[in-house]
């Protein structure tokens, strides 16, 4: 995780970079946690080393990630891919939460995002029984956005990314953080947020060619 927090942050800080991909191989997306290094740990073990901790870094990037998911996606596979913020899946692709067949349960988000994500009883049964979905019921359930031919994925999201990327990216990062908001607050300060953010757009030049643009009816040309 230390290596993919690296290159995000990387990523993030680089003012050519608009939107990212992140992907694996046609056979897995993120392998997760090492079962044969976590099975010594103890408790006391991983509350003084926060174990797994690292695994937020992805939360705070603040360009949006697209993840690309061929192949497998469980336990912390499924986990990180739920960390970004479109989940676009091959067609040949399998997402779950096992861990319940190891005796432990999900640590870095399977209970609480997928709940989010697929509502309560969805997210019981692939919790409770440690069974995979596929992708298109994953698409169904709300857990990915579009299902691709595995040959074309990866292009798809890349292609994706690139129309995220030609949008003015201070206003790219405030609608990322005003749609991520409304999985943490109540509705009423939600708005409030969504509000404030859409008034701060209106202190950017970029609000104003874009605007200015559509009225003449030509392209915008971002200056951020």
């Amino acid at each position: 995780m230390k290596d993919l927090n690296d290159a995000l942050r990387e990523f993030d800080a680089d003012d050519s970079i608009g939107a990212i991909v992140l992907t694996g191989s046609d056979r897995a997306f993120a392998a997760g946690a090492d079962i044969k290094e976590m099975q010594p740990l103890t408790m006391v073990g991983n509350i003084k080393s926060n174990f797994i901790g690292d695994w937020t870094g992805i939360n705070q990037i603040r360009k949006p990630i697209i993840a690309a998911v061929n192949g497998f996606a469980l336990g912390g596979g499924c986990e990180v891919a739920m960390m970004c913020d479109i989940i676009y899946a091959g067609e040949k692709a399998k997402f779950g939460q096992p861990e319940i067949k190891l005796g432990t349960i999900p640590g870095a988000g399977g209970t609480q995002r997928l709940t989010r994500l697929v509502g309560k009883s969805k997210a019981m049964e692939i919790v409770l029984t440690g069974g995979f979905i596929d992708a298109h019921e994953a698409e169904k359930a709300g857990l990915v956005a579009r299902v691709f031919p595995v040959d074309k994925l990866v292009a798809e999201a890349i292609k994706t990314a690139s129309v995220i990327a030609s949008y003015s990216l201070p206003v790219v990062i405030m609608a990322k953080e005003a749609v991520n908001k409304s999985q943490e607050l109540p509705l009423a300060e939600g708005l409030h947020l969504e509000r404030r953010l859409f008034h701060a757009t209106f202190g950017t030049h970029d609000q104003k060619e874009g605007m200015s643009a559509f009225g003449e009816k030509r392209k915008p040309v971002w200056k951020h």
